[in-house]
């Protein structure tokens, strides 16, 4: 039974939202979708756009990205790392771009933004490391990972789209 009333909670929500928003634009004025990052840790992600909808987890990692594919008044709808979806507050995002490693194991941080380069680091999936750049035409963004600043590729992050770039 809970099951079924979230899953018709979220649909209803969804369907609101959906005709709120007949326009191509955001409320914002921004682009949708669009990459942000969790500004502090512990922030309540709620199964609807206000405070009177339950709280469906609590994201504990400054910095982690999130992508908005959606608004509402001061809210915003999120898709995190794993797919999953959820609203949080405007305030506690921000327009920072951070990554997120999502590819298993150990990841090469290059010092170049090529797969000859020297490996200077390795790093787990679930680090999270502030973009720097992301040149037009390289599958690589370079990113800064606490004291160690380097290359990694695109296709083992999320919090960037496969061809952006980032200046």
């Amino acid at each position: 039974m809970k099951v079924f009333l979230r899953i018709f909670t979220i649909l209803f929500v969804f369907c609101l939202i959906n005709s709120a928003f007949s326009q191509e634009t955001s409320e914002s004025g921004l682009a949708l979708p669009r990459m942000v990052s969790i500004r502090a840790d512990n922030i309540n992600a709620r199964s609807g756009p206000g405070t009177k909808y339950p709280v469906e987890w609590v994201y504990k990692q400054k910095g982690a990205p999130l992508e908005i594919i959606n608004e509402f008044e001061l809210w915003r709808q999120v898709r995190d790392w794993e797919g999953d979806t959820s609203w949080i507050h405007k305030t506690r995002l921000t327009g920072r771009r951070f990554i997120k490693i999502i590819t298993p194991g150990e990841n090469n941080i290059y010092a170049k933004d090529n797969y000859d380069s020297k490996v200077i680091a390795k790093a787990q999936d679930g680090v999270i490391g502030e973009i720097k750049k992301c040149p037009k035409g390289s599958e690589f963004c370079l990113v800064k990972f606490d004291t160690i600043e380097g290359w990694i590729a695109k296709k083992n992050v999320f919090g960037v789209y496969e061809n952006e770039v980032i200046k």
